[in-house]
């Protein structure tokens, strides 16, 4: 089973950034870290593609009304009604062809979450994924050659991603945390198959999840299955009921859980996104009025602590990185308090 994952140089570099958010909100940046991932309300987020055909494009921009259906966005694809094409962008640009730049040519799938989509600090090393214009932000490994049965609920989960929306088992109110094998069995020796997956001992024993995912194919160390695995109790992070039939909750093998049926297995078709997927997307792009002025008044006021310059914030973490991250933070801010154009 290969899960989907960033690159590491790309969740370092979100890491860093993270890590200067939480810092500057004890100097007066309040705010709630999903309040600037999230698309201003009402926007269109411009989509494209870098590679594969326009039946492929097609596919994946039906697969995502489901989406746009249930919240106060929308995911432009540049759809060319007389000549059948959508939108493309190159590795080669130097200005944003598209917000959500899509890739079917790096293994596995990815996305980078919410606005960080067109964060330049974000794989500002000039590597093939990050928030630059030439650089992917959404990738659907191997979808132009051999699209999977279930392709539809892997392009709403990957796109859920770049809407804000983070992993269901790693919700702080599930019981994924404690339901997950981390360890291996008691005295299990390691065993792998011909392709490198590890797999039960000659005695029945089974390798937990940091022996699985340290074999073929994803070769994870301990470190990236604690980030992409572990819960955190994480105040920046606005988290829901956990949802079992979401679709941003995975479907383990059924050795990743200590009891069957386990309280953190999907209980969804793993397709359709399921009614609390749809009041999260509420949550994050509401329609009324009344929720729509109450969360640009809160980009308001993290507009009002940043004011027109750098006083009473932190100097400490200065520097071109802490100016950049200034500067995004106080332009996330104004397009929310402003709202759509």
């Amino acid at each position: 089973m290969e899960l989907e994952s960033l690159p590491d140089d790309v969740v370092a570099s979100i890491e860093v950034r993270d890590r200067w958010r939480r810092a500057s909100a004890g100097g007066g940046l309040e705010f709630l870290v999903t309040d600037i991932a999230r698309w201003p309300l009402g926007y269109t987020v411009r989509v494209g593609f870098l590679d594969g055909d326009e039946q492929l494009h097609a596919d994946i921009a039906g697969a995502t009304a489901q989406i746009t259906d249930a919240c106060n966005l929308k995911l432009d694809f540049g759809h060319d009604e007389a000549t059948g094409t959508f939108r493309r962008w190159t590795t080669a640009d130097t200005s944003f062809a598209a917000d959500i730049r899509v890739s079917f040519d790096m293994q596995g799938y990815f996305s980078l979450i919410g606005t960080d989509s067109t964060d330049g600090t974000i794989g500002a090393g000039g590597g093939p994924v990050g928030g630059n214009p030439g650089q992917r932000s959404l990738n659907l490994g191997r979808y132009a050659v051999n699209r999977p049965a279930q392709w539809e609920g892997t392009v709403r989960h990957e796109f859920l991603h770049a809407l804000g929306f983070h992993h269901s088992h790693q919700n702080m109110r599930g019981t994924c945390e404690g339901e997950f094998r981390w360890d291996d069995d008691a005295s299990y020796e390691p065993t792998t198959n011909a392709d490198g997956v590890f797999v039960a001992d000659a005695q029945g024993r089974r390798p937990g999840i940091y022996t699985y995912l340290a074999g073929e194919p994803n070769r994870w160390p301990r470190a990236k299955v604690d980030h992409n695995l572990r819960t955190e109790e994480d105040p920046d992070v606005v988290a829901g009921p956990f949802d079992p039939q979401s679709v941003m909750l995975y479907r383990f093998p059924s050795f990743f859980y200590k009891s069957t049926p386990s309280s953190c297995a999907p209980t969804g078709n793993g397709q359709s996104l399921s009614d609390g997927d749809k009041r999260g997307l509420n949550l994050l792009y509401p329609h009324t009025a009344h929720e729509v002025a109450g969360l640009q008044d809160r980009a308001a006021a993290v507009l009002r602590s940043i004011g027109t310059g750098t006083e009473g914030l932190p100097s400490s973490n200065g520097g071109y990185l802490g100016e950049a991250y200034r500067s995004r933070v106080a332009a996330l801010a104004a397009a929310q308090a402003a709202g759509a154009h």
